[in-house]
């Protein structure tokens, strides 16, 4: 089982595809544009066609501010991404709100993306130099979050097929 997973944004995404154990096999944030162009060409699900798909889903949190141009842009690429999916394997993704993602790494709604990163390098290792990689060599800004996004797919789902719903 592969793991593709997205961290949306309005102009920007960051991805990562992971293998069985969660080790991160191709990362990167790259314009929404190219990212598109890359699900559409099969990556990654032409060269591994039992990945799941993750997304994370923008999510109301409640601080009565309203929502600009940026989060309805995010909400638009999200739709455009399971499109893409849907269409290069006709099964749906699945969607990972936020809150879900801080209580199953962090256990607290509370957490930051500082303490995200934090959890996930205490349950998988060090990231390491160029001289010495480690398990998140390489990683950078929104590609913890995407990381984060996959492993909280596979806790939750535990590998089983539940593309089928998005919630």
């Amino acid at each position: 089982m592969y793991i593709f997973a997205i961290d949306p944004g309005n102009v920007q995404s960051a991805y990562c595809l992971m293998d069985e154990s969660l080790k991160p096999l191709k990362f990167d944030k790259v314009d929404n544009e190219e990212l598109l162009k890359m699900m559409e060409s099969g990556f990654p699900f032409e060269v591994h066609p039992d990945t799941h798909f993750a997304i994370e889903m923008i999510g109301h949190y409640g601080t009565g501010m309203p929502a600009g141009k940026t989060v309805f842009d995010t909400c638009v690429w999200i739709g455009v991404f399971l499109q893409s999916h849907h269409r290069q394997t006709g099964k749906k993704g699945t969607l990972i709100m936020r809150r879900e993602e801080k209580m199953n790494l962090c256990g607290n709604m509370k957490a930051k993306d500082g303490n995200i990163r934090q959890a996930l390098i205490d349950r998988f290792g060090i990231v390491g130099t160029k001289k010495s990689p480690g398990w998140f060599y390489g990683f950078k800004a929104d590609i913890w979050q995407a990381y984060a996004v996959g492993v909280t797919y596979h806790d939750i789902y535990g590998g089983k097929t539940n593309e089928s719903k998005s919630r």
